[in-house]
């Protein structure tokens, strides 16, 4: 179910960690679709309720290159799906390879590994490397771009609605994931949230990749949040942060953060 978070923004939240596909409004019937998952019955069901609300797609975005977020599924019909140049380079990197679906598959989850459409991943279209901008009939949507949790990331800022979609980033339930192939992680980790802190005043809602959609006083506390943890990791303190401790809100979470810590080459952190 699609559910209003903005004027003419929607949300459509997956049982998958708390996944959110993003619907934008355009100036007719035509919609921008952010990040659509996860499974066939939830794409099925996000085109259900554009058709029967009069609406189409006309445009798709991938916040980053990670499996969850470059889904489709042909009831949402043909229309172009946009990413950065590094999004796109990074998907076509990937679908080269004879064996590509296995690799995907490799990192599914069990439990809904058979209901993820894979027919149509990562058919991605790259913008040009100094796009600032979405080009289509609907609210300006500027893309923010940033190497933090996967290389061309993106979050977009739907400007006259005050929508941050941030990505795998600002999540109330995910420590910060970051790209640990980079060559900085953790300052292209600060850097980023430099970036999100320069358009807060600008910002009234804010939907992460993952979890729940906050207001403009979540969003600064989730920067701070993040800024903790990753400054943390920095200065080789100790980690204060409830969604890596015992109370983590998913029991894989502290395991995670764990490997972090050793790809970092951080020992001795808890």
């Amino acid at each position: 179910m699609l559910k209003r978070v903005a004027e003419g923004v929607l949300v459509h939240e997956s049982e998958f960690i708390q996944s959110n596909a993003v619907v934008v409004q355009g100036s007719g019937d035509g919609v921008l679709l952010i990040d659509p998952g996860i499974t066939s019955a939830e794409l099925v069901d996000i085109a259900k309720d554009l058709r029967e609300s009069g609406q189409s797609v006309v445009a798709g975005f991938s916040t980053h290159p990670d499996w969850d977020h470059v889904l489709w599924h042909a009831d949402l019909g043909d229309a172009p799906r946009y990413g950065t140049a590094r999004c796109a380079a990074s998907m076509r990197e990937l679908l080269a390879h004879a064996d590509w679906e296995a690799r995907v598959a490799g990192g599914l989850p069990p439990e809904y590994a058979e209901d993820i459409p894979m027919e149509l991943l990562g058919l991605i279209t790259g913008l040009p490397a100094e796009a600032e901008r979405i080009e289509w009939d609907g609210p300006t949507v500027r893309i923010i771009e940033h190497r933090a949790h996967a290389p061309g990331h993106a979050a977009l800022l739907i400007e006259e609605r005050g929508v941050l979609v941030a990505g795998d980033m600002l999540s109330d339930i995910l420590m910060p994931f970051l790209d640990l192939d980079a060559a900085d992680p953790i300052e292209d980790y600060l850097a980023a949230l430099r970036l999100f802190e320069s358009v807060a005043d600008d910002v009234v809602v804010v939907v992460p990749g993952h979890g729940s959609v906050g207001g403009a006083q979540q969003l600064r506390e989730r920067i701070k949040q993040d800024r903790a943890y990753a400054e943390a990791l920095r200065d080789g303190g100790v980690i204060d942060d409830v969604r890596v401790g015992p109370s983590a809100p998913l029991d894989w979470l502290p395991e995670v953060h764990q490997w972090q810590l050793e790809r970092l080459g951080i020992s001795g952190a808890e």
